[in-house]
């Protein structure tokens, strides 16, 4: 009698643990569906259209004729394109180099023993909590009215950097890497912290300095954490738009056009929808490529180190 009884009553509890189961499987699948539904609506089905557009010469409006690969043979053929191009990665390359430069000094110095610590840490993220388009527009204030009198106070021709054809990606490359210092810090000091206090003390005892220890201990034990910031701050920096629209608008003279901007600019007001779709398309390639590319030339490097 108590073996029948002991069986009925685990019988009674895995038919309770697979109810149990069953309602927790279908509130996942519940709370999923949405989730799945609206990424497909605002992400996955607009993706699909562009592409589509690609291949046909839609306007963005009216009727549109199917021309097949001929928008993607044109980008090979429009200076215009070509310029955004070369001074998107221009602007990409350099400011990832400065941004993770100077964040992994701030790291560096935010990670040591120093006073005030937690409060510089909450000011130097200030910058990644406001907007692209609302950090832009105060820049555009600071470097057509403040910048430009300060320096003929100091005697010189105080000129804007944004009225400048020579300057004004530079001015794009200072917003940029202010903006994105912020959170590239955070990841570094989270990969300092991960460094064990033993490694410094045997290299201390095998008499490593500064240099060489972070050469040698430091950075190939944050190596995973310097991949990130690189792939990020590449794909964040060739996509760069908000600080393009707030700041000069592709000018002067469309020196300073980025391909997403063009991509907006000429697709939504330009009646080039198709082509630039097409451009939106190659784009993407690239920028997969690129990541891609980091990804597999760093990870090689980490399993060397």
């Amino acid at each position: 009698m108590q073996e029948s009884k002991t069986v009925e009553m685990k019988l009674k509890r895995k038919k309770r643990k697979k109810i149990h189961m069953n309602e927790r499987n279908r509130t996942f699948l519940l709370i999923t569906i949405p989730i799945v539904a609206l990424f497909f609506i605002f992400n996955t089905l607009p993706l699909i259209q562009g592409v589509i557009y690609s291949f046909t010469n839609f306007r963005g409006f009216g009727s549109y004729d199917w021309i097949g690969l001929r928008n993607y043979v044109d980008l090979f053929h429009d200076a215009r394109v070509g310029s955004s191009y070369i001074f998107t990665f221009k602007l990409a390359v350099v400011t990832t180099i400065i941004v993770n430069v100077l964040s992994l000094l701030l790291a560096m110095a935010l990670n040591s023993k120093i006073k005030f610590k937690s409060t510089l840490r909450g000011l130097y993220f200030l910058p990644n909590v406001l907007g692209g388009l609302v950090v832009g527009y105060i820049f555009n204030y600071f470097f057509t009215y403040i910048l430009p009198e300060f320096v003929k106070m100091l005697g010189f021709e105080g000129n804007s950097m944004l009225a400048n054809s020579k300057t004004a990606w530079l001015a794009i490359a200072i917003v940029c890497a202010w903006q994105s210092i912020a959170m590239n810090t955070i990841i570094y000091i989270s990969g300092l912290q991960t460094v064990p206090v033993d490694v410094y003390e045997a290299g201390s005892l095998d008499g490593a300095g500064g240099w060489s220890k972070f050469r040698h201990l430091t950075f190939p034990l944050i190596l995973p954490f310097f991949t990130i910031n690189l792939v990020l701050c590449m794909k964040n920096f060739l996509m760069v738009f908000d600080q393009i629209m707030s700041l000069t608008k592709g000018g002067p003279a469309q020196s300073t056009e980025s391909i997403s901007y063009l991509i907006y600019n000429n697709g939504m007001s330009g009646g080039q929808f198709g082509f630039q779709s097409a451009n939106a398309v190659l784009f993407f390639v690239v920028i997969v490529v690129i990541s891609v590319l980091q990804m597999r030339f760093l990870g090689k490097k980490e399993e060397q180190l």
